[in-house]
């Protein structure tokens, strides 16, 4: 028996979307007793595999399941649609104040750091995948390192709400996770162009592409954000104010993308001046009560639904044995690469700084990957490079968020945090 599902137009798949993101989070809320996003992505997770296992009993239910979660474009959906919202939310949280204070911290994890990571990763997957009898070349193995050595914001955030760590690590982790995905996804075209066009590249062009998208990036960021301030500053009136943020947030991420530099980097600027000048010297209480719970609202909701999206791509992405070894073999490594490109900016750090007890060992394994490598993963071309990639970045995701994501709080405490400590 074969249930087929009808041809379903933009509000049919969100009011599906919606639908089960509400019953996966009561059913978390309710049993699992998980952080939100874990907890839904684990419930998806567990509704596709059964999903997959209703054959055995004459019940195909995953082809039309996947053919239908198919029409959602996860790469578009995430890249060009969530992310703006999302990276802008979350730098809206941040306190800029104390920020500063953890400035060379957060910008050499998120540029060294992301940079260590990828050359690293990319060179254990290219003999690893080799050894396993699933060679990549050398181009693609770069890809990889690009796509899955950034921490990713939105799984970052959205468990670092319920684990209980120092403010100051907390807030290390999460400035790194918001800018480090910039940096990553700018590798990530260096290194997609290298490999599917045809057109030669030199270092010089190559550089020029990165510091394009990189400073262009905090530029446009910046010249957003100061205008939102400067229209909050001269309107108080509360809707005004969140309807000036959405305008960030949506066409200010589409200007970024149409003028060729990083989106990301642009929000993440722009929310991070909002945030700061806007509560400091534009809103009254009210207004800065509203427009935090609005885009509190709005993240939880966007973060429940990428993560129901997260556990339902297992419904259509091709699986088999030679990919399973890859995973379980490149896990530590990206765990290793994660202990390397943390630990020597660390040491080297430590020299002038002195860092929250047990820092390292969360920094390392407070590291989540999450949607956007998967979104960047999808955005490869059809073809033997894709498949591997997307499943080897699929697995790696979800032992990053289900594992490490569960296990943190616990190591938390184990590490007995509350004094510093070198």
């Amino acid at each position: 028996m074969t249930l087929v599902y009808p041809n379903p137009d933009f509000w049919d798949l969100l009011a599906l979307l919606l639908t089960l993101t509400a019953l996966f989070s009561y059913l978390n809320d309710r049993w699992l007793k998980q952080p939100t996003a874990i907890g839904i992505m684990l419930v998806a997770l567990l509704f596709s595999l059964a999903l997959l296992g209703f054959h055995q009993w004459g019940l195909d239910l995953s082809k039309p399941a996947g053919a239908l979660l198919a029409q959602v474009n996860f790469e578009k959906t995430i890249l060009h649609g969530m992310l703006g919202y999302l990276l802008f939310a979350g730098a809206l949280q941040i306190d800029v104040s104390q920020l500063k204070q953890s400035a060379w911290v957060v910008t050499i994890l998120a540029t060294a750091g992301t940079l260590i990571s990828t050359f690293l990763i990319s060179a254990i997957a290219y003999y690893a995948l080799q050894w396993v009898e699933l060679p990549l070349p050398v181009m693609a193995c770069m890809l990889l390192g690009a796509l899955i050595s950034p921490t990713d914001p939105v799984a970052v955030l959205a468990t670092l709400k319920n684990v209980g760590a120092p403010p100051n690590l907390e807030l290390q982790i999460a400035g790194e996770s918001l800018f480090n995905d910039g940096i990553a996804l700018t590798l990530f075209i260096l290194f997609f162009t290298m490999t599917f066009d045809n057109t030669s590249s030199s270092w010089e062009s190559i550089l020029l592409i990165f510091s394009r998208e990189v400073f262009g990036g905090i530029m446009i960021g910046a010249a957003l954000g100061l205008s939102a301030f400067y229209f909050m500053w001269r309107s108080r009136d509360d809707t005004v104010v969140i309807l000036l943020s959405l305008a960030v947030a949506s066409g200010g991420f589409a200007l970024a993308r149409y003028l060729d530099v990083s989106a990301p980097l642009a929000m993440v600027v722009a929310g991070l001046i909002v945030g700061h000048q806007g509560r400091r010297h534009a809103l009254i209480l009210t207004g800065r009560d509203r427009l935090d719970l609005f885009w509190q609202v709005v993240d939880d909701i966007l973060n429940a639904i990428l993560f129901v999206l997260i556990g339902l791509e297992v419904l259509v992405i091709p699986f088999h044995g030679t990919y399973f070894i890859a995973i379980f073999i490149l896990i530590p490594s990206v765990l290793l690469a994660r202990f390397v490109s943390t630990g020597l900016p660390w040491l080297l750090l430590r020299q002038r700084r002195r860092f929250d007890k047990g820092a390292l060992p969360i920094l390392v394994w407070g590291g989540l990957r999450g949607a956007l490598s998967v979104a960047m993963a999808l955005s490869l071309p059809a073809g033997g490079i894709r498949d591997a990639t997307v499943v080897i970045t699929y697995g790696i995701v979800v032992f990053s968020i289900l594992v490490q994501g569960t296990t943190l709080r616990p190591l938390i405490a184990w590490r007995a945090f509350g004094a510093p400590g070198r």
